[in-house]
């Protein structure tokens, strides 16, 4: 056996990663890779120590979306980037984050890892950069603990259960345990300079994500993350908003879970594998993107301080 994957609960990845690398093996982790910085650092030095690949799942890198997003600003269609916005409608938080595991602060630290690691990654990959600072607010504002629950499982994919799960002050099949936060606003500066913003809602109607990235010479949005989405570009001068912009990117979708991306990222693990090149592995951007909702939650959970790191530095990881 060359490599094992880990796709434990988040507060498992830490010590499971690090038995692998350990006993001589690669290794690909679900993200987030730990539910806190000093964890995520100690997998990295297993990993050098040991000179084996990591490789974690931060598969939005492949998302087409994502992709296209980032050969506009490589094209150079708005300039030298200066700040990005993403605006995260997590409709479905409600079935997937609040009736298990989740909803526990002891097992995933904040859903600023769980789920926001993803958006976090995508943004330091956007900005050719990583957070230097983060500042954040965030509260539970609709979904509190129900005594003596016992929540059906999550309905993933059930989507007629999920469409009747309607309005989410209604529910009562939530977990007894509750102590993460269902609303967060995250404030980034970029070691480079560029400044970010990353919002989380999880009871929105919809759920999708919006990237705005604003250049000097111009910006760009996605407007849908799936089937028919689109990147929007604004590069010239007008008076008011216009919604026709100077240039339309359509964003291909093609077959494979998230648009594609998942098939792409293990078939980038086995060739990492393949090569026997423990540095062709991610662990430095993951652990970023650990430290960004480590940090944002150690802010968020004591009045907005602000918590600063040291640079990581990505190498050769650039266009992983």
């Amino acid at each position: 056996m060359d490599a094992v994957v880990v796709l434990t609960p988040d507060y498992l990845h830490a010590e499971h990663a690090i038995d692998v690398l350990e006993s001589g093996k690669a290794v690909y982790v679900e993200k987030p890779l730990a539910v806190t910085a000093e964890q995520a650092e100690a997998v990295l030095a297993a990993a050098t120590r040991n000179q084996k690949l990591l490789f974690v799942g931060h598969n939005m890198r492949f998302m087409p979306v994502v992709e296209s997003l980032k050969k506009a600003i490589d094209d150079g269609l708005i300039g030298e980037v200066k700040s990005i916005w993403c605006r995260h409608f997590v409709g479905h938080g409600g079935d997937f984050f609040f009736k298990d595991w989740h909803a526990d602060r002891q097992k995933v630290n904040s859903l600023l890892l769980q789920k926001g690691a993803h958006d976090l990654d995508v943004i330091n990959y956007l900005s050719g950069s990583e957070p230097e600072r983060v500042s954040a607010f965030g509260k539970r504002t609709v979904y509190f603990p129900v005594p003596g629950a016992r929540p059906e499982p999550s309905i993933d994919h059930d989507w007629e259960a999920y469409l009747r799960s309607w309005p989410p002050v209604d529910r009562t099949d939530l977990a007894e345990v509750i102590d993460v936060e269902d609303l967060s606003i995250v404030n980034l500066q970029m070691s480079n300079g560029v400044l970010a913003t990353y919002q989380q809602c999880h009871y929105t109607p919809d759920y999708w994500r919006s990237y705005t990235v604003i250049g000097d010479r111009g910006r760009l949005e996605n407007f849908g993350d799936g089937p028919g989405a689109q990147i929007r570009v604004w590069n010239q001068r007008i008076m008011g908003y216009s919604e026709e912009p100077d240039i339309r990117i359509n964003v291909h979708h093609p077959s494979g879970s998230h648009a594609g991306a998942d098939p792409r990222i293990v078939a980038a693990f086995l060739q990492a594998l393949a090569e026997g090149d423990p540095g062709a592995g991610n662990g430095r951007s993951a652990l970023a993107a650990v430290r960004a909702g480590a940090g944002a939650t150690e802010s968020l959970r004591d009045a907005g301080r602000p918590v600063g790191f040291k640079r990581v530095g990505f190498k050769r990881e650039a266009s992983i």
